[in-house]
């Protein structure tokens, strides 16, 4: 954009940051892992672009994407301490998705509660380096101004970034429908509380990582093997123990408990609701038609994303 002159038509700056939203919330999200951290980085990028003179942003895109992950880099390093004194194990929290089987592969996988975990791992910097070139495509030269480093600086981040991804991230070769026939099973097994079905649907060596961060039933340490698991699950979705669980947040039922299938961090979970209020959401890793991982999020305070509708990836 140039200079402005008395015969252009002034900039409608409210109308161009809503059409960048759903993009500034994906970057953030992503270098967050928190659906209320993210939305609060979107705020107070709102109220920079609001306050600069507009004449001399050139790429409003490209302004409002270097602020929003500039704001999420530095929120990502004020909440790592917090989280290192968190009660119990931390998880991102997720986020009800789309489903859209022409959706980019890269961006499915990088919103993927399994990916997530393991960008925690990740300087702020590697990061934000990481989402920015693998999920979005973004070149080095635009990464380097988003961060304010050189360009060779980007590319050895990027490096380590995805060195460090690939130790780390098991990859699991369930398709979409795959996941989706597992995880119904899943459901039903443990909907009925069929003790057998669900060990039959869970991998021999299937972990199971629980936060309720102090604020909600769930185990402190991993749950391992899949009669652990499946015992824990069948306790878990049993009625006396969905009102133990709403007692633990001072919580009385809003209405009929309902454990359903849903469209969690691009990929089939389930979400447990009283009413139309979420109480937990299980993700799970599948591979050679059996579920390997479940992450299973209680915090009430991390279940704003699995409310009502999907949010912008």
């Amino acid at each position: 954009m140039s200079e402005g002159t008395s015969s252009e038509r002034p900039l409608d700056a409210a109308g161009v940051f809503d059409e960048h939203r759903g993009l500034l919330v994906s970057v953030a999200y992503r270098v967050l892992g928190s659906v209320s951290d993210a939305e609060d980085a979107v705020q107070e990028a709102w109220l920079r672009w609001s306050g600069v003179d507009h004449s001399r942003v050139d790429d409003p895109r490209a302004f409002l994407v270097r602020v929003t992950t500039r704001l999420a880099i530095d929120r990502l390093r004020r909440a790592k301490a917090r989280r290192e004194s968190y009660f119990g194990p931390w998880l991102p929290e997720p986020i009800l998705t789309r489903q859209d089987p022409a959706e980019d592969a890269s961006m499915a996988e990088s919103v993927s509660m399994a990916m997530l975990v393991v960008l925690e791992t990740l300087s702020p910097l590697e990061r934000a380096v990481f989402v920015l070139r693998e999920a979005f495509g973004m070149p080095y030269a635009e990464i380097a101004d988003v961060l304010g480093r050189k360009e060779e600086a980007v590319r050895q981040l990027a490096r380590r970034a995805r060195d460090h991804v690939r130790e780390r991230r098991t990859r699991f070769d369930a398709d979409q429908t795959e996941q989706r026939q597992v995880t119904e099973r899943f459901l039903e097994a443990a909907s009925n509380g069929d003790l057998e079905a669900l060990m039959e649907v869970l991998s021999p060596g299937v972990t199971l990582v629980a936060d309720g961060g102090g604020k909600a039933f769930a185990p402190r340490r991993p749950v391992r093997g899949a009669e652990k698991v499946a015992r824990f699950l069948v306790a878990v979705t049993a009625e006396e123990q969905v009102a133990r669980f709403l007692a633990s947040v001072g919580s009385e039922p809003s209405g009929e408990v309902r454990v359903h299938l849903a469209q969690v961090n691009g990929g089939p979970g389930v979400v447990i609701t009283s009413g139309d209020k979420p109480i937990s959401a299980l993700i799970l890793d599948v591979s050679e038609g059996v579920v390997q991982t479940i992450h299973l999020v209680a915090n009430p305070e991390k279940l704003a994303g699995v409310r009502g509708t999907e949010t912008p990836r």
